[in-house]
């Protein structure tokens, strides 16, 4: 049917096959078994031979390459298919050649029931296309989407899935008869006949059902994932041409390496030809019809590149006519419309679509230049000559097939919805007139490969020889202006965006064009600020002219002799066409003129040719014609991936072999194989001496390998250390985690964490895998977070880093496990390097690009890890611009970036500066005759000349052979061959000049290494074996070794070198090789650096020179730039940058001279040339030194302390203009870490400033011995010598901008969102370049953030748990997230640990001991044993340290000395201990957990207004008045408290009965916390201590501040105390506290009574506790054990509701006024047990008996110890107070709150500057000037007594015999008094007063109970003093009197004191006399 068979059946392969294939048939549970005769037919005709002419090795290392595409059939080398397309027209009428009608064909009618609308199949599902386009189709293996067209439905093509095998091949043969296939729609597999398929799909057929008829397309994934038409089905045979290389069969449909745009992301005719990549339409006998040429239109295509990466695809050959446009609808509707520089489509034009005017307009799409028909063409394929030899397959770039046509009113500039995707716009005519066809043989001719910048207005088609020439749409952007917002108009300084007109536009681009340098291409970017900068003139001109911007346009008819007037200053290098009909004339007569060019004639670099049409208005474009600006275009439109797999093209299929012959002799013409080979037999079996020796030194190979150094380099150990900036950051990182947990948004719970673990994740590198190891291991921080043991650590390091390759999945699933398994361990996900692999998914999974694209999304986004609430993401990246796009999922609050240092003084202490881009940038203008950024103008030139004679080859394949030969003429010249020296470049040369003397020089062969830049992995293979060749046969293997720097492979260090690197390093085991670049510190050795990109390895301090000569104009992105240039930043000595003084100019000869007669001169003149005596080795500390190039002890640093302060002057100063580099520039007192240490640290070699040929520069030092070379070792910058393209980019300082590599694209994953957008200049630092590039670029299709899409940047979503880390490579950005690590755990163990009290008690040695106690095994006091134990007076709480001691009995017998501090001493910090918190602690706010969540209820949805305000008076006796509280109760909490019937009034709060029986889940005392200041801080969560069960809880908080804690504590009962305490102190509350509770008790004992309960029976308890109680103890005796003298006890951790239900259930606990726990101590468990319990004081945490204790009050005015005053009026009332000491409280140190000073300031404020007021001038005399003070009354008093001591009691400083009588009252009146309490009140328990004289006497407010004769029974010595303190003046003369104080003492006037308030405030009024 129409297949024609080729291929004749073998017998042995016939039966082979017949027999696997019955096997297979038995085995096969598949409903087809693969049919024997398709496994004969279909496998390829034969592998792919490699061309002979390629060299061996480089087959070699390709192998593997052909060998996986020769299996998937991904890429076919071959150049030789012929393509015929047909559309479908075509397709229809030619099915039979014959003009015969069609045979009528009745079709079955369809089953009863079934669907039979068109584009549905029976069963109802739709099929079309359109509809399915996003859908994702599951197919079985082995079968294809194909298109089916149904005459019906023109405009639609159905879904089908088809096996393969009956499908043809790419030949359009071998396709099996029959047929297979299934429905898309409803799922029914197996239809074995296509009549039947055709039925079911309801194709409705008037003709015979055929396949060949009917199956059309192939069809495939765009990036997108939409599924669109591909190439047609070739059911004809296609007529091919055998050429050199054999043909693979490419099967559609498998897929091709993704492409990324060059800019501008979106699916762009222009690109296809360029990119084969993108759009596998190349395949080689697939039709190239329109959708084929859209570039990134599909990277989906399978198996279909023709070859990798020619530059182009010679993708039409005669005929190329073809501008079908679907292409435009698809490329719209793939969004195009986001500005990147290829998006060509977004505005086009309105008028019809030029078309072809014959009746096929797709016809030939696709005739492959390189192939010629055989045969004559069908007549329509009209653009055929004859004649015509066919056109040599060479890089050629091939043109799109779509016309770029840029008016600005928009046709399809929307994208288009998916419904638009095929079939709508229909084919139009094309004017003969806008063709131009590109003359044969046009790339030989000329040399030059034409470059068409598409300008404004519409491209002409392109016939013929279109491989030879490229269509760019570099500028097309910076035409087509966008319209912005006024906002950005604003920003931008415009009127409005149209000010240009076409004619201003052209003018500009040739004045832009004839400012251009002969070896400068245009950027986009530059031409976009020139443009922008014409518009703000013409708005300048606007706006002082007030008129519109017309009256300055340019009228077309002068426009071309402006233009012409312009060009005519570029000395012929810009040329001007002019036409009239259309810009095809133009092009062509530049293209005709180009190709009949003699050789000897000058061509113009630009041709603009302009189309001044009086009908169409002006359009232009610009041809590009100079020999390098053509090249470099071309080229810079490639990604790295697609220029890396030309070259491996090149290379496989011997393109480079005539540029391989021309190198094989040398620059003299000698053979050089020849030449090296009569070398080493002269030389013999001698070779060059390793070290210690010149090169014309020979030894014998035995010996040389026994040579190993006499003595140990001084190299330094490896020791971690952090240093002052990566300690820094690492804070910056932690607060930020801080503030990601204190957002409120619920992200991040850090208190729900109590580890730390982590995973790294870095790019494919071995060796930057095995130096994060190195890093992590030396660090220890697997041990510090607890993660390892110190014995494991070590080989368990690996399992903590994993490296994007395909065994990421599985290692990364169990990573997901043990997040998930350990949800109370914090993870931390560092991904390094994150800017390397940003591929999305899926893109890449379209495409098949190399293996790893897309890992890194597939990881980093997962699903699991962006839910997994235990998980931050942490992307680290030195180049972070690509994750800064405005679809980031990192927002911008979440980026640390590394701190910055402006100046060089900032870094005085530290011994390096950090030496990044910027420096470089800037060390150029340092004047030095050799500069640290070099480009060699030498090898530049030769290089122009190879690029001329090699048109067709990529130039880093030039570039590279040209360097190989540079390298080994060097060596040559260097040992043997003098006569070559002038053959090498003086840089190449001056290069392998150091690098062979130095080992020579050397007692131990240390030496430098460079490290040349290749990054083609088979350039780099073909590098290394050249050099290492030349090198061996020169005798030079034992001096300095070659390596190849693979990231997919370890370092292969020869033998001898690794026993000499272990001889440096000493201690290393027996099994030690290097494993990363810094453990070849000191090494001589060329490293050959290959890879796509350099990944952030660190390099050794003995790094001296990076060539990066290939690195030229395909690095046209900001990342590929300076990530190149970032492999020489490292950390240097500080003297190195402050810009050297030239001091000599020494020709070579003077130079050794003095380096010779050092040792004499004065003045000691160090060459910036590595001190030649001690070479690197005594540069301080090894490469693989710390890894964190930490040096503890290196020579660096002795040399510091040696020499003399160094007088350099600054010249330049180091600041970083942290523009791009936000760098650490200036160390801080602690040396930086360095990324990577090694080379930052004392980069041991300093770098040699000079080249041979040119003058040495010179530090010059103050003088000093020269033996103490320490001194000389500076680490000094590398050396890096550029390619001109990129010299140019760094150096362009102009006007002090930033190097101009920093406007560029910042990476090529994103496009620029507008081409009108400010500049991005130089005082930005880090930040704001971040905020820069969110605002103006844009990801890509390909880019794994695309994906994050959102209607308005609001609705884009950040991910809250991801971090970026940013600094300048080689920073020490490593170091500083291990470091993070660390103090993360840190903190999350001080989340669980709190600062608790830890305090002796104090006056332990004045207590009585009691003969009376219990026993120890007690669990409660026994009452009738208690209350017989007496009443321990002495305060023990250490808090009260400084107060004045109680007397006793005892105190009388303390001898205490006069102490000598003076008086207002600061108070002693006190002493604490952390702790760590467990399951029963009281928590702040700031804890937050599953189980409290619902009882602190902080769900935002819960109103304040769930609580209710009730009021609550009652009248205290003590008050005299009526007190009203407000109760604020929630109403999950109204089950406590007893309402009124109506509900409203509030009437009691619930109190349980004693008799109740002891409930474990419940405590029957209420709880009181007072608070104040404590709204956040305060440890008002008991619901852990607790255990969770319910309990009633009140907060009493101050009026002023209940908002405060009603809004941290909603679901909180709050007691609001009245607002006249609003400035009380603690008294206050804890007064009203006890007032309340007992006026509550008899409410409730009256309740109670009505229901039959006793008075008695109410539970009389409540407890009063701190706000920073966060801890219970209970502590056991041990039985005796084995050493008697030694009894200790155990404490364990218990609940606060254990230690209550305790203490409830003491037996008579009803007689207890007081019932308290100690306070802890470290000691109490070690110190010999005490009793259980105590008669003594307690505090912070009491049971308080209201019922007992009714008649004796809080002092509602104090401030200071209340409760000291409150537990003597208790015990002198007869009452117990007991203390049990098995359990202790903790108290959390808290800074903010309490009860803390006030600040006492004058109440009218004179002056701010007031000096601190002292506690003495808290008084003054009534009546007085003197300055009133805003502070209450009661706190100015008891603040002025305790420092009035010597002033009110001079009688009883340090005089415990004779204490101060207290009369009802304690008050502090300073440590050096002691008072003795007395209680006036009758019946009361008061201590021993008989026969003690009292010193002083002070009354406080005393009541009716003190009166005269009570006084009377005390002693006075002669000369006491009293104090008598009333409320007010009448008062006090009343108390006086009352207590007839005149008859022993004697009162003055001027005695007589108030506190220093106004009367407003009520001052207290005090008397002071003396005894007589």
């Amino acid at each position: 049917m129409g297949n024609s068979y080729a291929g004749q059946l073998k017998s042995a392969r016939f039966e082979e096959a017949l027999h696997n294939s019955i096997e297979a048939s038995l085995r096969c549970s598949s409903v087809v078994p693969r049919p024997i005769f398709s496994q004969l037919y279909l496998d390829p005709d034969q592998p792919p031979f490699l061309p002979e002419d390629v060299k061996p090795k480089v087959e070699e290392l390709d192998k593997e390459l052909v060998h996986r595409y020769s299996q998937n059939g991904n890429l076919d080398f071959s150049t030789n298919q012929t393509v015929n397309e047909m559309e479908d027209e075509e397709e229809d009428e030619d099915m039979s050649d014959s003009s015969s009608p069609p045979i009528p064909y009745s079709q079955k009618p369809a089953p009863e029931g079934s669907c039979t609308t068109d584009g549905f199949c029976q069963a109802g599902k739709d099929l079309r296309l359109v509809s399915l386009c996003m859908e994702q189709i599951d197919i079985p293996a082995g079968f294809l989407l194909v298109g089916a067209k149904s005459p019906n439905l023109p405009e639609h093509i159905l879904v089908c899935a088809v096996d393969k095998r009956f499908l043809p091949d790419d030949h359009g043969k071998n396709a099996l008869l029959g047929f297979s296939g299934n429905c898309i729609g409803c799922g029914e597999r197996g239809f074995r006949y296509f009549t039947e398929f055709s039925n079911h799909i309801n194709l409705k057929l008037t003709t015979q059902p055929k396949k060949q008829k009917h199956l059309k397309y192939y069809l495939v994934r765009s990036s997108q994932g939409v599924l669109s038409k591909g190439p047609l089905i070739c059911w004809k045979e296609c007529r091919s041409r055998q050429s050199s290389a054999a043909s693979l069969s490419a099967k559609p449909n498998s897929s091709v390496s993704p492409s990324t745009t060059p800019e501008g992301g979106s699916a762009n005719g222009y690109k296809s030809g360029f990119t084969q990549t993108d759009s596998s339409v190349f395949s080689p006998a697939k039709s190239s019809s329109a959708v084929n040429l859209s570039g990134t239109q599909d990277p989906s295509r399978n198996k279909s590149v023709v070859k990798p990466l020619a530059l182009s695809v010679q993708l039409v050959g005669k005929a190329f006519a073809a501008a079908p446009l679907s292409l435009r609808a698809t490329d719209v509707a793939n969004g195009n419309a986001n500005g990147g520089r290829n998006n060509v489509l977004s505005s086009t034009v309105s008028r019809p679509m030029p078309h072809l005017t014959s009746p096929s307009p797709g016809s030939a799409a696709g005739d492959q230049a390189s192939m010629s028909s055989s045969g004559p063409p069908k007549k329509r394929h009209r653009g055929w000559s004859p004649g015509s030899p066919v056109p040599p397959s060479g890089l050629s770039v091939s043109v799109p097939t779509i016309r770029p046509s840029a008016r600005t009113e928009p046709l399809l500039s929307v994208p288009v919805p998916q419904s638009m995707l095929t079939g709508i716009l229909q084919p139009q005519p094309i004017p003969a007139g806008e063709t131009v066809i590109v003359p044969e043989n046009l790339l030989n001719n000329s040399g030059v490969r034409p470059v068409i910048l598409i300008g404004y207005g519409t491209l002409p088609y392109f016939y013929g020889n279109v491989g030879d020439i490229v269509v760019s749409p570099l500028l097309v952007n910076c035409y087509k202006i966008p319209q912005l917002e006024n906002k950005d108009l604003d920003l931008l300084g415009l009127s409005s965006s149209q000010l240009l007109s076409v004619e201003n536009m052209i003018l500009l681009t040739i004045q832009y064009l004839v400012q251009l340098g002969p070896d400068q291409i245009p950027l986009r970017e530059e031409f976009e600020q020139i443009m922008l900068k014409a518009m703000q003139e013409f708005t300048l001109r606007e706006r002082s002219l007030q008129m519109s911007a017309q009256c300055i346009s340019v009228s077309p008819g002068q426009l071309p002799w402006l233009a012409r007037l312009i060009a005519s200053v570029s000395r012929d290098l810009v040329h001007v066409v002019v036409t009239q009909n259309s810009l095809a004339e133009g092009i062509s007569e530049t293209l005709r003129s180009l190709n009949e060019m003699k050789h000897q004639q000058k061509l113009p670099d630009y041709v603009v040719a302009i189309c001044a049409s009086k009908i169409r208005g002006n359009e232009f474009c610009v041809v590009v014609l100079g020999q390098y600006q053509s090249r470099a275009l071309a080229e810079s439109m490639l990604t790295t991936s697609e220029f890396l797999k030309e070259i491996s093209y090149e290379l496989i299929t011997g393109k480079v072999s005539f540029l391989a012959s021309h190198f094989k002799n040398t620059s003299l013409g000698d053979d050089l194989d020849k030449l090296l080979e009569k070398m080493l037999q002269q030389r013999g079996e001698s070779v060059i001496i390793p070290f210690n020796g010149d090169v014309s030194e020979c030894v014998s190979s035995q010996e040389a390998i026994a040579m190993v150094s006499t003595q140990e380099p001084d190299l330094d150990v490896d020791t971690f250390q952090i240093y002052q900036p990566q300690l820094t950051v690492a804070r910056k990182l932690l607060s930020q985690v801080c503030a990601i947990a204190d957002s409120g948004n619920q992200t991040l719970d850090l208190g729900h964490f109590s580890k730390v673990d982590f995973i790294v994740i870095v790019p494919r590198s071995e060796v930057l895998v095995q130096q994060t190891l190195q890093r992590i291991r030396q660090s220890g921080v697997l041990v510090d977070l607890g993660l390892e043991d110190n014995g494991t650590a070590y080989q368990r390091a690996e399992k903590y880093v994993v490296r994007l390759d395909n065994e990421i999945q599985t290692k990364f699933e169990v990573f997901m496990r043990r997040v998930k398994q350990n949800p109370y361990t914090l993870f931390v996900l560092v991904h390094d390097n994150a800017h390397v692999d940003l591929t999305s998914a899926i893109s890449s999974s379209l495409s098949h690009g190399e293996p790893s694209h897309g890992l890194a999304d597939r990881v980093i986004n997962c699903r699991e890890v962006l839910e997994a609430f235990n998980l931050l993401v942490l992307q680290v990246s030195s180049f972070p611009y690509a994750l800064q796009t405005q679809q980031s999922r990192i927002s911008s609050s979440n980026e640390v970036h590394w701190i910055q240092f402006d100046t060089v003084d900032d870094a005085a202490s530290g011994d390096k500066l950090y030496f990044g881009l910027n420096e470089y940038s800037k060390s150029l203008q340092w004047g030095v005759t050799s500069p640290l950024l070099r480009c060699d103008e030498t090898f530049e030139k030769m290089v122009n000349t190879l690029l001329e004679r090699y048109p067709r080859l990529h130039s880093m394949v030039i570039r590279c052979y040209l360097l190989i030969q540079q390298y080994s003429q060097a060596l040559m010249a260097l040992t043997t061959m003098d006569s070559l020296r002038d053959h090498s470049t003086p840089e190449t040369l001056s290069i392998m000049d150091d690098l062979i003397t130095s080992p020579g020089k050397d007692k131990n062969g240390c030496g430098h290494m460079l490290v040349i830049r290749v990054p083609s992995v088979q350039l780099a293979m073909l590098a290394k074996e050249r050099l290492q060749e030349v090198r061996d046969k020169l005798g030079l293997q034992y001096r300095f070794e070659i390596l190849l720097g693979n990231p997919a492979s370890e370092l292969a260090v020869a033998k001898h070198f690794v026993t000499r690197l272990k001889a440096w390093r000493g201690n290393e085991q027996d099994d030690w090789i290097p494993r990363t670049y810094q453990d070849l510190e000191g090494l001589p050795c060329i490293v050959i650096l290959t890879g796509k990109d350099p990944l952030g390895e660190t390099f050794p301090r003995s790094l001296k020179y990076c060539d990066l000569r290939l690195i030229d104009s395909s690095y046209l992105t900001r990342t590929a730039l300076e990530q190149e240039v970032g492999l020489a930043c490292c950390y240097v000595s500080k003297e190195a940058i402050q810009g050297p003084i030239v001091a000599l100019d020494l020709s070579e000869k003077e130079h050794e001279k003095a380096n010779g007669s050092e040792n004499d001169s004065d003045e000691l003149l160090i060459d910036l040339d590595r001190p030649q005596s001690n070479s690197s080795a005594v540069t301080g500390t090894s490469g693989s030194l710390a890894d964190n190039g930490v040096s503890s002890s290196s020579a660096a640093d002795k040399s510091q302390k040696q020499t003399p302060s160094l007088n350099f002057q600054a010249a330049v100063h180091s600041s970083v203009d942290e523009g791009a580099y936000p760098g650490f520039t200036a160390g801080e007192t602690l040396k930086q870490e360095c990324d990577s240490l090694g080379n930052q640290m004392a980069s041991s070699t300093t770098s040699k400033l000079s080249s041979l040929s040119s003058v040495s520069q010179a530090f010059r030092w103050p003088a000093h011995s020269a033996k103490d070379s320490k001194a000389l070792r500076a680490a000094l910058p590398r050396i890096v010598i550029l390619s001109k393209a990129a010299y140019c980019l760094l150096s362009s300082q102009k006007s002090g901008n930033l190097p101009s590599s920093s406007s560029l694209l910042p990476h090529a994953d994103v496009s620029w969102l507008s081409s009108l957008r400010p500049l991005l200049h130089k005082d930005m630092n880090s930040e704001e370049q971040s905020l820069y590039y969110r605002q103006w670029t844009t990801a890509r299709q390909q880019h794994a953030d695309f994906s994050n899409q959102g209607e308005t940047s609001g609705s884009r979503s950040f991910h809250p748990r991801r971090l970026l880390l940013t600094g300048p490579p080689q920073v020490g950005k490593t170091g500083s997230y291990l470091q993070f690590l660390r103090i993360l755990f840190r903190m999350l163990i001080r989340l669980l640990e709190v600062d608790v009290y830890d305090e002796e008690e104090i006056n332990a040695n004045h207590t009585e001991s009691s003969e009376i106690t219990q026993s120890s095994n007690d669990h409660w006091p026994d009452i009738e044993i208690f209350s017989k134990m007496s009443f321990d007076l002495n305060v023990h709480d250490p808090k009260y340290r400084t107060i004045s001691p109680v007397y006793t009995e005892q105190l009388s017998r303390v001898k205490q000395e006069a102490s000598k501090e003076t008086k207002l001493e600061e108070p002693k910090k006190r002493e604490t201990v952390s702790m760590m918190l467990t399951k029963f602690a009281a928590y702040n706010t700031f804890h937050h957990c599953e189980q409290c969540h619902q009882y602190m209820d902080i769900n935002p949805a819960a109103q304040i207004s769930d609580s209710t305000l009730h009021a609550f008076t009652f009248s205290s006796s003590m008050l005299g008045e009526e007190i009203q509280l407000h109760f604020i109760i929630p109403k999950s909490k109204e089950n406590h408290f007893v309402f009124s019937k109506q509900g409203k009034h509030l009437e009691s709060m619930r109190l349980p009965l004693v008799s109740d029986k002891q409930n474990l889940n419940a405590v029957k005392s209420p709880i009181f916390t007072p608070s104040s200041g404590r709204h956040e801080h305060g440890l008002l969560n008991l619901y852990h201590a607790m255990e969770g069960i319910s309990h009633l809880h009140l907060l009493v908080v101050k009026e002023y501040e209940m908002p405060l804690y009603r809004k941290y504590w909603p679901n909180h009962i709050m007691l609001v105390l009245p607002g006249m305490f609003n400035n009380a102190g603690v008294g206050a509350a804890r007064f009203l506290i006890k007032e309340l509770s007992y006026h509550n008790l008899e409410l409730e004992r009256n309740r109670l009574e009505e229901l039959g309960v006793k008075r008695q029976c109410v539970w009389p308890f409540i407890v009063v506790m701190d706000d920073s109680c966060v801890l219970w103890n209970m502590h056991s005796v041990h039985e005796q054990s084995s050493q008697p003298l030694e009894p200790g006890c155990s404490s364990k951790n218990v609940s606060l509701k254990s230690v209550l239900q305790h203490i409830e259930a003491t037996p008579k606990i009803v007689h207890y006024a007081i019932l308290g726990v100690q306070k802890w101590n470290s000691n109490l468990n070690t110190r010999k047990a005490k009793a259980p319990f105590s008669r003594c004081h307690v505090r912070d945490f009491i049971l308080l008996n209201i019922d007992l204790t009714q008649n004796v009050q809080y002092d509602l005015n104090r401030y200071f110890c209340e409760d000291v005053d409150f537990n003597l009026r208790t015990n002198s009332s007869g009452l117990l107070i007991c203390r049990f000491n098995n359990f202790s409280v903790m108290k959390k140190h808290i800074q903010v709150g309490g009860q803390k000073d006030f600040v006492v300031k004058p109440k009218i404020m004179v002056s701010d500057s007031l000096a601190p007021i002292m506690p003495l001038q808290y008084v003054c005399a009534p009546d007085s000037e003197h300055t009133l003070l805003a502070a209450p009354s009661q706190f100015l008093l008891e603040k002025f007594l305790q420092h009035a001591t010597y002033k009110l009691f001079p009688k009883a400083i340090h005089n415990f015999k004779n204490p101060v009588l207290a009369v009802d009252c304690y008050l502090n009146i300073g440590l050096e008094v002691a008072i003795c309490y007395v209680s006036s009140r009758p019946h009361s328990v008061n201590v021993n007063c008989e026969g003690v004289f009292f010193s002083g006497l002070l009354l406080y407010l005393c009541d009716s109970f003190v009166g005269a004769d009570l006084l009377k029974r005390f002693r006075f010595l002669k000369g006491a003093t009293l104090c008598v303190i009333c409320q007010d003046r009448s008062s006090l003369r009343q108390t006086i009197v009352r207590l007839e104080l005149e008859d022993e003492w004697q009162f003055r006037l001027r005695d007589e004191f108030q506190t220093a308030n106004s009367s407003d405030d009520k001052p207290l009024y005090f008397l002071t006399g003396r005894h007589i």
